[in-house]
């Protein structure tokens, strides 16, 4: 038997008898981080990172949670537990399984490139990895992120001269914070969509460095916002609480941009390509530092990225998941 494997549930430990984000409630859940398709209500136990812990806690209510520092090990039925840094969103983790000298990691989501903002990733060697591939083929290859600020600020700047309010889509977690962070605020004011600021509250709480951002309200008013920059989650992209401040100049952040006819089918104006999941090469790189000859490809184009591990020598398999990765519509795989 694997030390981890898949079934209804989820990614199973069967020696410790605990899940790794499992997709329907059960005893104990170990926790990579705290997006939704990751982190689900009704389980009896809850493990993962501090930093994860605020932004779980109030997506998921008053649940039985305890915390690990990273690095910091979980001896459960004799199988020893930790929790690394996976550089996706603040507090996610990759999760490393170890027992009788056998040691798996379950990476959940992750980025290679270092936001400022997320614990950066840190390769960890093991007999076997679970890896997302999301972006799992060679077309996807992403520009370097200070590339895109630069562009990204040069957009905003412009429709500020032209009178156009800027708005830029951005998942409420994770993605929507590391476009503020990379935005040059001497340009003009930050609003930010209710989902987006209530999770900017949390995180500043826990010390995170934001920069300054007014919470966008049905009251406020046109002249408030002029040469502004609103972030929205991309389901509010198109809501009548922003379209009232039209003209508008519509962008959207995600690695799906690196398609061309994406932009096009969400009839915006401009498209910017970053993701909060590695790219082709990083997605290489991160299974060659591990070391492990078994390679699990989960949630995304798990077969394309198997059939080219195999090809280069890996023992490698794929695996279906409830997890989501970065969801597009109208593609094979779906990023809160």
């Amino acid at each position: 038997m694997a030390l981890l494997e898949f079934n209804k549930n989820g990614i199973y430990c069967a020696q410790a008898d605990v899940y790794i984000d499992p997709w329907k409630p059960v005893k104990r859940a170990l926790i990579t981080h705290g997006h939704s398709d990751h982190a689900r209500w009704g389980s009896d136990y809850y493990l993962c990172t501090r930093s994860a812990k605020p932004v779980i806690r109030y997506r998921l209510g008053p649940i039985n949670i305890e915390t690990v520092g990273y690095g910091e090990s979980r001896l459960i039925n004799g199988v020893r537990f930790s929790f690394h840094p996976a550089g996706h969103i603040v507090g996610s983790a990759q999760i490393r399984v170890e027992y009788q000298g056998e040691v798996w990691v379950a990476s959940g989501d992750y980025k290679l490139e270092d936001d400022g903002l997320a614990e950066a990733f840190e390769p960890i060697n093991c007999h076997a990895f679970i890896t997302e591939c999301t972006f799992g083929l060679p077309i996807y290859q992403w520009p370097k992120q200070e590339e895109v600020f630069a562009d990204i600020n040069a957009w905003w700047s412009q429709n500020k001269a032209e009178g156009k309010v800027t708005v830029l889509t951005g998942y409420a977690l994770g993605k929507a914070q590391r476009l503020m962070h990379g935005l040059d605020t001497s340009i003009g004011p930050i609003f930010t969509h209710g989902a987006v600021e209530n999770v900017n509250e949390i995180l500043r709480a826990q010390g995170i460095v934001l920069p300054p951002s007014t919470r966008l309200a049905q009251d406020t008013k046109k002249g408030q916002i002029e040469g502004a920059i609103i972030i929205v989650p991309p389901s509010a992209a198109d809501s009548p609480m922003v379209r009232r401040f039209s003209p508008i100049s519509l962008g959207l952040a995600s690695g799906w941009m690196a398609l061309r006819s994406a932009r096009r089918r969400r009839n915006a104006d401009r498209g910017f390509i970053l993701s909060d999941h590695g790219d082709w090469d990083e997605l290489n790189q991160a299974v060659a530092a591990t070391g492990a000859e078994r390679i699990v490809a989960t949630h995304g184009y798990t077969e394309q990225f198997s059939q080219w591990l195999r090809e280069q020598g890996y023992d490698a398999s794929s695996e279906k998941t409830e997890f989501d990765g970065e969801v597009f519509e109208g593609e094979p795989v779906s990023e809160e």
